[in-house]
């Protein structure tokens, strides 16, 4: 996450996780789900993994403690509050996983990527519920220099009036992603989408302020 203007106390946010029947759980089960099915039709090739804001980092590292192919992933897990970040490093040494690294910085600029991109799996969770509308165009607009050649892109945001995921779900099109899933469900006003990037990768370009959060 970024702390810079941020009122939300990120620590104590991930606490709903604790209890499964949450809104929060249920939607991370399914981008667990979805980060499961990317690895199945990866393997068995090594991959790159990049999560902006990443806070504990559980949606990737659950799911890499139940998979005997998880060395092949090397990943960099961004975050900005230093109790989530840490409490990421310490998942990641229980796994026993050296290729994977959790930075302790700012994820709202571009310098923070610097040799963690191009990825094949870019996660933008948590992330565009808590921006300016601005940023979240920008920070899509700026995913070509994060991903590599058929990289995935999974994303969340929430509907509530105004819903901005239809403009998120063109933004994404219009910068060259495909979209691949869309889950809105009925009952709660989260989604998940899921996007294939089938353009060209371009260069990082550095001191970037892609995103800020406000939240």
């Amino acid at each position: 996450m970024v702390v810079m203007h941020s009122t939300t106390d990120w620590e104590s946010w991930h606490t709903d996780y604790d209890d499964p029947s949450s809104l929060l759980s249920e939607r991370l089960r399914l981008v667990q789900r979805y980060i499961a099915d990317w690895l199945d039709v990866s393997a068995p090739r090594p991959v790159t993994v990049l999560s902006l804001c990443a806070g504990d980092g559980r949606d990737l590292l659950e799911v890499l403690e139940d998979r005997t192919d998880a060395g092949r992933v090397t990943a960099t897990l961004i975050e900005a509050d230093v109790r989530n970040a840490a409490r990421a490093t310490e998942h990641v040494v229980r796994l026993n996983l050296s290729s994977i690294e959790v930075r302790c910085t700012d994820a709202g600029t571009s310098n923070a990527y610097h040799r963690a991109v191009p990825a094949d799996l870019v996660l933008l969770c948590g992330i565009f519920g808590n921006i300016a509308d601005d940023d979240v165009q920008r920070t899509i607009a700026a995913t070509p220099q994060l991903c590599n050649e058929n990289a995935v892109v999974i994303w969340t945001r929430h509907r509530r009036d105004p819903d901005l995921t239809p403009h998120i779900r063109e933004w994404f099109r219009g910068h060259g992603l495909e979209e691949e899933h869309f889950d809105a469900p009925d009952h709660a006003a989260y989604s998940v989408g899921v996007h294939r990037f089938v353009g060209e990768p371009k260069p990082l370009d550095a001191d970037q302020r892609l995103l800020t959060f406000i939240k």
